[in-house]
């Protein structure tokens, strides 16, 4: 099985990926987790990466497309991936089309999870994460005594782009460059638009039904 997951901030793409990763036995591809990866290796694209990051500047698509290359092209990939998260404009998208055409790839589904942008401010502003492990947690639901994550006793605080008053801005941006890319793969009629609203487990569910068919 060979995924793509996208869809706005704040919509549950690692949650769902996660969750699919683990159905199906497949490499879930978080392109924030590979870099960072990259990086700590020290590897060619890593340092390139770590000196463009340093500089305060985006890393350009030819040095994420040559880290997604290396990891399609590993053994963790050989029953298939989801990839979480990536492309996020037209020209990445035509990159790695490119790539599977390269590494004789075929993708099976697109899923763009979908929610309006009320839900989403709501959503973000009340995601707090763990500075130590990463988890997400929700202020509207999740107790954190504290600040203090319950699992593994880190410092939990909220991102400055999660904050009510750059949310809207971010939304902004990411509808500007990425909506492009869901009328991208509407023409290759592999694009699924999954409703996110709901409980994990009924978006869960949503795409379970899609990719079964």
């Amino acid at each position: 099985m060979r995924i793509i997951l996208f869809g706005p901030p704040g919509v549950g793409k690692g949650t769902q990926a996660k969750l699919l990763s683990e159905k199906y036995k497949v490499k879930h591809i978080s392109t924030g987790d590979i870099l960072r990866a990259e990086i700590g290796d020290q590897t060619e694209l890593g340092k390139k990466a770590k000196i463009i990051l340093e500089a305060g500047q985006l890393v350009p698509d030819d040095i994420m497309i040559g880290i997604i290359k290396r990891v399609l092209s590993s053994n963790c990939c050989e029953n298939g991936f989801i990839l979480d998260g990536f492309p996020r404009t037209t020209a990445q998208a035509e990159a790695l089309e490119k790539l599977f055409k390269e590494l004789k790839l075929n993708l099976d589904a697109v899923i763009y999870l979908d929610v309006n942008e009320d839900e989403i401010t709501k959503r973000l502003s009340n995601r707090y994460s763990c500075l130590n492990c990463g988890k997400i947690y929700n202020s509207e639901y999740d107790s954190i005594p504290d600040n203090v994550c319950p699992e593994c006793g880190g410092t939990v605080y909220q991102r400055d782009d999660d904050k009510p008053h750059t949310v809207l801005s971010r939304l902004k941006v990411y509808r500007k460059s990425t909506e492009p890319v869901r009328l991208y793969y509407e023409k290759t009629g592999k694009l699924h638009v999954v409703d996110g609203i709901g409980t994990v487990e009924e978006v869960n569910n949503k795409i379970f039904s899609i990719l079964e068919r």
